[in-house]
């Protein structure tokens, strides 16, 4: 079909009826116009489709092999019999080398903003805004925590959680399994609990180092799985600078713990949709996780707390804690590779797909040097260190069914997961 409007131009008509509570209406006005519900279903159910939809067909691939799918490491994408390429929806993880390589802009980002505005505007159900730790400075730069947590309650939000606390449950949880399995010089741990890139490399190309992931859930969907179970019948709207936890809250596995995902720049389009200036509000100070937490944000930061989290809660000598760190493909590849050669002495490998951790995402919206400043500075001023001296975290498990942090080995359900290369 040869669209009449932009990708762009029917997207904010669709946004803005979601918000003035007639996108019924609207799409019906687009259907007139030629339009059919299914192909405006990647923006009205962007939770069916990859983190980069293919808006219009083109014939790139009919008498060569088109640039994205040089650039595509995770085998998204093939070309079909009429040189058109194809997005497989269950493979691409949201990296957007595609979209920044196509010279004809056929490739968009999966925006999840409309079903977020539709549900906002329903109120049937509660709503929390889970934000990354990454967050502080991206929508203000003076803006409080407790303020941007207010401006998300006026948006219609029931409460806005910051997903560091869960970072901290599974630094603990991560910071447990290294103190039990490590046990020689041969042993090592890959960290499974923050990266969807980092992970979808092992899973796709070393796939022989997947019995030395831990098995945990990201923060994310340890935050979303706790919401569900305190609160059944809440939706859960993550909210960050990467574009591919919107795959990952599409795994099979994982599927139900987050309903939709919008990444900082999403973000900001809502509170601008809506009027909302997060430095007009008031404080809501409910800031309880730790320093460890809250530095998951920046690379390096997940070694930093399970070190210091390790410090704390090892029960007997065992092996000396050595870290290795790699962020950005390239480097997080020639770590695996030199690790796979036998080359790489650590034993606890972090890896972020983008160059400076979270605070480097491809959707956030200060400068990633600003935002690693932002995330230590709010990590100093954090009330206790590691998870392990934090009272919250207790309290939380507490709440969540477990009598000990011991709980979190035994756990089969809430903060675990079973990694496979599939």
């Amino acid at each position: 079909m040869l669209f009449m409007l932009t990708f762009e131009e029917i997207y904010n008509r669709l946004a803005k009826a979601a918000k003035e509570k007639r996108l019924e209406d609207e799409i019906n006005s687009l259907e007139i116009d030629g339009y059919k519900k299914g192909q405006l279903d990647c923006l009205l159910e962007p939770d069916k489709y990859a983190p980069v939809v293919k808006w219009e067909k083109c014939n790139c691939g009919k008498n060569k092999k088109p640039r994205c799918l040089s650039v595509c490491k995770f085998g998204a994408l093939s070309v079909d019999e009429d040189g058109n390429v194809k997005i497989d929806d269950k493979k691409c993880v949201g990296c957007e080398e595609c979209e920044k390589v196509c010279k004809g802009k056929k490739f968009k980002i999966n925006k999840e903003l409309i079903p977020v505005l539709k549900a906002l505007s329903l109120q049937n159900e509660p709503i929390y805004a889970i934000i990354a730790p990454a967050f502080i400075g991206q929508f203000s730069k003076s803006a409080s925590a407790g303020q941007i947590r207010s401006a998300f309650k006026k948006l219609g939000f029931t409460g806005m959680i910051e997903v560091a606390l869960f970072a901290d449950i599974l630094t603990l949880k991560e910071a447990l399994e290294f103190d039990k399995n490590i046990n020689t010089e041969k042993d090592f741990q890959l960290t499974s609990c923050c990266c969807p890139i980092w992970i979808a490399m092992i899973k796709r190309t070393y796939s022989e180092l997947i019995p030395h992931i831990p098995p945990s859930v990201s923060p994310m969907i340890a935050c979303g799985r706790a919401i569900k179970r305190l609160h059944p019948n809440a939706k859960v709207v993550f909210i960050g600078p990467c574009l591919a936890k919107k795959a990952e809250a599409r795994e099979p596995d994982i599927k139900g713990a987050v309903d939709y995902v919008l990444t900082f720049q999403e973000a900001k389009e809502l509170f601008e949709m809506m009027d909302v200036n997060v430095d007009d509000y008031e404080e809501s100070v409910k800031e309880h996780s730790s320093r460890g937490g809250r530095i998951y944000a920046r690379a390096g930061g997940v070694s930093e707390a399970v070190l210091l989290t390790l410090e704390k809660i090892r029960k007997h000598s065992k092996m000396a804690f050595k870290p290795r760190r790699a962020d950005g493909v390239p480097e997080c590849r020639k770590m695996l590779n030199e690790l796979i050669k036998g080359e790489e002495k650590g034993n606890f490998f972090e890896g972020m797909g983008c160059v400076g951790g979270c605070v480097g995402g491809p959707r956030a919206i200060i400068d990633k040097e600003i935002g690693k400043v932002n995330v230590n500075d709010y990590g100093e001023k954090a009330s206790y260190e590691t998870p392990a001296n934090n009272p919250y975290v207790l309290e939380l498990l507490h709440k969540l069914g477990f009598n000990d942090i011991d709980g979190l080995l035994e756990d089969e359900e809430l903060f675990t997961r079973k990694f496979t290369n599939q």
